[in-house]
């Protein structure tokens, strides 16, 4: 399945997207957000640009399970993960160039490096790994 044509709702096309490759873009949102509403096709024409990296679209209500150890107060919230660790998790401006902004910046440390977790954002409780909740799904 082609990224740019991925519907990133769809929890089980995430699914399989994810299980090859190693960086997860999520946007923790809400469906009664209009912020949300307006920056949702901004974060999906986002995926035609790094083909490489799994996008998801969660919606804290309907996928809850996914979510129920995160307290999400504000939207959008991003999460990026790199494998089974989360790199950033916090509130971003509903912009499309901020999020490219911040992938490039997360994303560019060399395969070979450890990848240094964002200073900016809140703290991921403790063996919350929403890639393995995702995956097991």
């Amino acid at each position: 399945m082609m990224n740019s044509t991925m519907n990133t709702e769809d929890i089980s096309s995430v699914k399989a997207d994810l299980a090859k490759k190693d960086w997860l873009i999520a946007c923790l949102c809400a469906a009664w957000c209009d912020t949300c509403n307006f920056y949702r096709s901004s974060f999906d024409d986002l995926m035609s640009k790094h083909p490489d990296k799994c996008f998801a679209w969660i919606d804290i209500e309907d996928q809850a399970h996914l979510v129920d150890e995160v307290d999400i107060e504000n939207f959008p919230t991003i999460l990026i993960q790199h494998r089974d660790q989360v790199i950033f998790l916090g509130t971003v401006l509903p912009d499309a160039s901020q999020l490219q902004r911040l992938i490039s910046s997360m994303t560019e440390e060399s395969p070979k490096q450890t990848v240094k977790r964002s200073a900016l954002n809140q703290d991921a409780p403790v063996g919350w790994n929403i890639r393995e909740l995702i995956l097991e799904s």
